[in-house]
């Protein structure tokens, strides 16, 4: 029997199951296993096959093919058990066998599944490695493989018939070699005479010609002459037509490229738009060019005290100014994106362009929503007029130049890969119009820029001017004097030819021989003819015929690969690329270091504060400002109303008793006490007594917006905020005016009040005597404050403090005690003194040995008879407390007649209906405009981050803003670095 599992077994039953279901093998019997063979002859009828050394697994495939479908019948006699016993035996024997069958079926399986696999992998093995060149198709190539037409590439391709017009003529340029290598083998120099017969007989031999005898060497002198002449020119046509057919074969290589290259360019658009337009309905992520672009742009930002330089690689693009460095940008690019102008400067400030493939050729601000068409002309003008703009604004008054960086992104089909800076030209002499210090503050920039060791700097020559008038070369060789990062650039080339007398020098310039500085690549480029109208393609067709037709390339003295635009971006793009492979790793660690640097500080300065950034801290302190305003609204209108009554007295206080209330009641009689206040009332209300109101209020709300921010820091110990509050309510406070027409309406009400002459209830009275009292005692202790100080101490504080009187202070004594003398002799008298009262006080004090001036006794008799009078109106008051019987009965009584107490009733009332008018307009009106002026003050503060440096300062924030940039910029080289390693 056969081991289940076996190969005889598998191989046997493989071909037993082959066989039964009619399938018919072409393989020959001698290649088939034997036991396969002894089956095979056994089912084909075969009655002589090699069957001895497998008999016994024929015999049982052959039994197991012949079994019985019916058990036979039991014999007579041998009863009915005999006969269940056999046939039970027939039915066990059948499935025993059959379950065998099952094991060698699976067997077979097993053993063909494995052999399958093994020549799979030997198959998978024989092919080539492929995976170092997946970089050359991007990823959604991959994803949109399945969706791309096949048939329709496959069209799109040339035939073999057009390539084959292309190729050249193989069988000619395999002559042209012939003939090359039997000169250079033959010993003959193309470019001098042959001298000997040696020479010619070797020329001769070379040819398959016999070689001349000695005896004929006279004869054949004058025909190798001949000869020689004509060889010497033939060859020189051949090499000349061998040239013509490699440049002319070359041309055709090159159209041919450039034709498949724009059939790939409007596929991969193609692909890109459906890409765009989300076929794979997956998120769309940034680009490795993108990612790397914000890393940069968070680097401009970035000051740290912990030294941690911006290294990354980028190609910086200098040059003398109208040397075509915009124009190399603007080709390479592929539009023509910046302002220009005819020998003056316009490249103001330091432009950032990173350029990346995309499906349409759009570009866009950082800082900026909008897309600009690159195929639309308008947009192009708009695009030039922004950038214009930008480099103006960010140019400081009385600068010529700018530090600041403007980003800008382009993409495009076909368009390479990296980051460019372009900056401003390099000059030699400081013109009318610029600041004195532009020619060194363009050195610092480009300075700042190819300091960093990472950089590719992109040095710009104008070809068309001597090389000895360049500045930027040397300037390039101080920066990098090995030339190990250093591209260079001739551009103007075709004017270079045209003005040149010897093209040699642009040989030497492209060969780096000319210039002291070294370089990685030498470019000669051209960028149009000079004129500002030219499109990018006109200008690529441009610069392919010259170089097409131009002695310099014909003639060897330039090469293929160091012409055109197109191989310059070709070869900067691999540059930067392998620059940015090599050091973003290294930088990676260098801000990891970084932060935990400025992590560990701030745990040992700050271990109990969020670590909150400027930003945010300026929106905590905009929110705390806003509660502080609304906090107004809060206050309750009985102290809003005690507040503005209690300062509008205070303000017009003066004006009252000085220049209404003393005129009047000094004048002695009712009528006129009466007429005099009701002018000088209606005079005041209408020119001043508004404006004065509508000042107290505005300096009430100041002050209450003052006492609740002041509160608030009470309760938070947090003085970082201190400077930016008050700039806030400085600057709404300065913003604010208070309406117009409130001043009408409030006129009105003034004089409605001020003319109310009357006092309803006693209350009211009792009221208006208390404020008389209480404003005329005030005066009367301004008053004789001020005598004390006219006249000195008294004897009891000069007894105690042992002070003495000036000279001064003694004559003013002396006349005031003769003044009142005068008075209590005169107790009615008027305010004004006599002239004679004057001479006759005067003369009493020279009899006491004074000499005194009439201006200083006028003086002293105005502060003496104030303090006298409001004396007596303060006891008249005392009097007037029984008088308001009287005045509601209209009773006239010389002693009881108070008509200082109604004038005090009516501008205490009027004090009363201000102050609650102006309540009104302070909370209905005033509070939600100043909340409103607020609002706009903190709006515009938080644009201006220049502002904001200012007003938040201190350690903790520049602390907290170093981490929050650091941490952003590790995050975005993490994500990068690892898009990086997907890419490779």
């Amino acid at each position: 029997m056969l081991r289940v599992g076996s190969k005889a077994a598998c191989m046997a039953c493989r071909n037993l199951v082959s066989t039964n279901m009619g399938v018919r093998f072409r393989v020959p019997l001698q290649k088939l296993h034997p036991l396969s063979r002894a089956i095979h002859h056994r089912y084909s009828g075969n009655s002589n096959p090699q069957r001895a050394p497998h008999r016994t697994a024929a015999r049982y495939f052959t039994s197991m093919s012949r079994l019985p479908m019916r058990p036979p019948k039991p014999p007579p006699g041998s009863g009915g058990r005999s006969y269940q016993q056999q046939r039970g035996f027939w039915v066990a024997r059948l499935a025993a066998r059959l379950l065998k069958l099952r094991y060698i079926l699976l067997g077979s399986a097993v053993g063909g599944g494995y052999t399958a696999k093994k020549t799979y992998d030997e198959w998978k093995d024989m092919l080539p490695d492929f995976s170092e060149y997946n970089w050359v198709i991007p990823d959604f190539v991959w994803e949109l493989s399945e969706q791309i037409d096949l048939d329709k590439l496959a069209k799109a391709l040339p035939e073999m018939e057009e390539i084959a017009k292309l190729l050249p003529d193989l069988d000619k340029i395999g002559e042209n070699f012939t003939f090359l290598k039997s000169l250079l083998s033959s010993g003959v120099s193309l470019g001098s005479e042959v001298k000997g017969a040696s020479g010619l007989h070797l020329l001769l031999e070379t040819s398959g010609d016999p070689p001349l005898k000695a005896t004929d060497s006279s004869t054949a002198a004058t025909q190798d002459a001949s000869d020689k002449q004509y060889k010497k020119s033939s060859d020189k046509e051949k090499i000349d037509q061998l040239q013509e057919d490699l440049l002319r074969t070359q041309l055709k290589y090159q159209r041919m490229l450039e034709r498949l290259e724009k059939e790939n360019k409007e596929l991969r658009k193609v692909v890109l738009q459906k890409d765009d337009k989300g076929i794979h309905q997956r998120k769309v992520k940034k680009s490795l060019i993108d990612l790397y672009s914000e890393v940069l742009d968070i680097l401009s930002d970035y000051d740290s005290n912990y030294n941690t330089q911006d290294h990354l690689p980028r190609v910086v693009v200098v040059g003398d100014q109208s040397a075509g460095k915009t124009s190399v940008l603007e080709m390479i690019a592929q539009a023509r994106i910046f302002p220009r102008g005819s020998g003056e400067m316009m490249t103001r400030s330091p432009v950032k362009v990173t350029l990346s493939e995309g499906p349409h050729h759009v570009a866009m601000f950082k800082d900026s929503g909008r897309e600009f068409d690159l195929t639309k002309e308008e947009d192009l003008a708009a695009l030039r007029h922004e950038i214009e703009l930008r480099m103006r604004k960010s140019v400081r008054e009385g600068q010529t130049v700018s530090t600041e960086t403007i980003s800008l992104s382009v993409k495009g089909p076909g368009i390479q890969r990296m980051v460019l800076v372009d900056l401003p030209g390099v000059i030699s002499t400081v013109t009318a119009g610029m600041a004195s210090d532009t020619k060194e503050t363009i050195f610092s920039i480009s300075k700042a820029y190819m300091q960093n060791p990472n950089a590719i700097i992109l040095c710009i020559q104008d070809g068309s001017v001597d090389a000895e008038r360049s500045i930027v070369t040397d300037l390039v060789s101080q920066m990098d004097p090995q030339g190990k990062r250093t591209i260079f650039v001739l551009t103007k080339v075709d004017l270079a030819e045209k003005n040149l007398a010897s093209p040699s020098r642009i040989q030497q310039i492209v060969e780096g021989k000319l210039f002291p500085m070294k370089a990685l690549g030498y470019f000669a480029v051209v960028t149009g003819k000079g004129s500002s109208g030219e499109s990018i393609d006109s200008i690529k067709d441009y610069e392919e015929d010259f170089f097409q037709n131009s002695r310099l390339l014909r003639d060897g003295m330039l090469k293929a690969h160091q012409v055109t635009t197109k191989n310059l971006s070709l070869a900067v793009s691999d540059c930067f690329w392998k620059m940015v492979r090599e050091s973003v790793e290294q930088q990676a660690d260098v801000f990891k270091a970084s932060r935990f640097n400025l992590e560990t500080e701030w745990k040992n300065n700050y271990p109990r504060l969020r670590e909150l950034d400027r930003n945010e801290l300026y929106e905590k302190a905009k929110n705390e400002i806003l509660d502080e305003v609304i906090s107004l609204s809060q206050v309750t209108p009985q102290h809003w109303e005690s507040i503005l009554q209690k300062k509008l007295w205070e303000r017009v206080s003066t004006h009252v008793i000085e220049n209404i209330y003393l005129p009047a009641a000094q004048t002695m009689d009712s009528g006129t006490f009466n007429t005099t206040v009701d002018i000088k009332l209606k005079q005041w209300t209408d020119k001043q007594l508004p404006h004065k109101a509508l000042e107290v209020a505005w300096e009430t709300l100041q002050e209450e917006f003052a006492r609740f921010m002041a509160e608030y820091k009470g309760k938070d110990q947090d003085d970082i905020f201190d400077k930016l509050k008050e700039a806030v309510k400085d600057e709404s406070i300065k913003r604010h005016k208070w309406n117009e027409r409130a001043m009408d309406s409030l006129r009105v009400i003034q004089h409605n009040a001020l003319e109310d002459r009357s006092i309803t209830d006693k209350p009211q009275w009792d009221a208006a005597i208390q404020f008389m009292e209480e404003t005329l005692q005030s005066r009367l202790k301004d008053t004789e404050s001020v005598i004390r100080d006219m006249v000195g101490p008294d004897w009891k504080q000069r007894w105690w403090n042992w002070k003495n009187r000036t000279p001064e202070q003694h004559i003013r004594n002396e006349t005031k005690n003769e003044l009142e003398r005068l008075l209590k002799l005169h107790d009615d008298h008027t305010a004004y003194l006599a002239n004679d009262e004057v001479t006759t006080v005067r003369k009493n004090l020279e009899g006491r040995g004074v000499e005194v001036d009439p201006v200083l006794i006028k003086d002293t008799w105005h502060q003496l008879y104030r303090r006298h009078f409001l004396q007596n109106a303060l006891s008249h008051c005392n009097l007037c407390k029984r008088g308001f019987y009287y005045y509601q009965r209209h009773f006239v009584d010389s002693e009881l007649e108070c008509n200082d107490v109604v004038l005090f009733w009516r501008i205490q009332r009027m004090l009363v209906i201000t102050a609650n008018t102006l309540r009104q307009q302070l909370t209905n009106t005033e509070v939600r405009r100043l909340e409103k002026n607020v609002k706009e003050v903190l709006d515009d503060f938080g644009e201006d981050m220049e502002r904001k440096s200012h007003l938040i300062t201190g350690r903790r924030v520049q602390l907290a803003e170093d981490l929050k940039k650091v941490r952003e910029i590790q995050e975005k080289l993490e994500a990068f670095i690892e898009a990086l390693h997907k890419e490779k």
